[in-house]
């Protein structure tokens, strides 16, 4: 999936999008199996942490990868399983809850904009800035009026990020509501799943549609040339762990690194 065409997942800016058109789960022929996502995660790994050692070492552009999506869609779960094979070094997991009270005393992206990356380094949002035109807007705490000038305000943010040599890749991981609710009914049934579930989790499943719809907005909004959104069918686990990592990974080629000069001429080095 590393040369796949992407294009009819991305979001097209300003369009009329909406999820119910775009499948929560691909064709069945199009279904890895167990050995296939195994093998094909391992080749895409190994590709991941070569480009990834590449971008570290050059610390000339940097990578910033973000995911949202409802409750229980799979965010950590892509992280850990796409991640798992990448050196540590030069990559970050930043995750972002309800801000603090030091944060709310600040405009919405501060505590976003020193989480970014350095050059050289790749880093993960597991939710992100775009929280604050999502959960805000769903609750009712601010008005959608303010969610549009937000948008305008995230497109200069990452417009400055794509500046400053930080390519921005954004994926919606898009489940369907029978799936979640499987997922929550799952770590209902086992004990060891109860430290992740929220009162908000269920809250929040009753707000679907209003979730839908503003998810709808944001990304149809916020998409752009310089930091695309992805939509990505996510209620099958493989299918969404094989299409992240085939994604990164042609992102991260698309990137042009190049390794760095040695510092000094190697071929004047005589070891005894």
């Amino acid at each position: 999936m590393d040369h796949k065409d992407f294009s009819p997942w991305r979001v097209k800016p300003k369009g009329n999008f909406k999820l119910n058109d775009i499948d929560t789960l691909p064709k069945a022929k199009d279904l890895p199996t167990d050995e296939e996502w195994e093998n094909n995660l391992k080749k895409l790994g190994d590709k991941l942490n070569k480009l990834q050692g590449t971008l570290h070492a050059g610390k000339h552009k940097g990578l910033l990868v973000v995911f949202q999506g409802m409750d229980t869609a799979g965010k950590d779960g892509v992280i850990r399983s796409v991640f798992t094979h990448i050196s540590p070094l030069g990559v970050r997991a930043e995750a972002f809850g309800a801000p603090s009270d030091l944060e709310k005393g600040h405009d919405f992206l501060w505590r976003i904009h020193q989480k970014t990356p350095a050059l050289g380094e790749m880093v993960i949002f597991n939710r992100s800035h775009y929280e604050d035109v999502l959960v805000t807007r769903v609750r009712g705490w601010v008005k959608k009026d303010t969610c549009e000038e937000r948008y305008e305000h995230i497109k200069n943010f990452e417009s400055v990020l794509h500046d400053e040599g930080i390519t921005v890749v954004k994926c919606y991981l898009h489940i369907s509501k029978g799936e979640q609710k499987k997922r929550l009914q799952s770590r209902l049934d086992d004990p060891l799943k109860h430290w992740k579930l929220q009162p908000s989790d269920f809250e929040d499943r009753k707000l679907w549609p209003k979730f839908a719809e503003a998810y709808e907005d944001a990304l149809s909004a916020t998409s752009t040339n310089d930091a695309p959104w992805y939509v990505v069918p996510a209620d099958s686990k493989p299918y969404r762990d094989l299409f992240v990592a085939g994604l990164l990974v042609q992102t991260l080629e698309n990137m042009k690194l190049e390794m760095p000069k040695p510092l000094f001429d190697l071929s004047q080095v005589k070891l005894d």
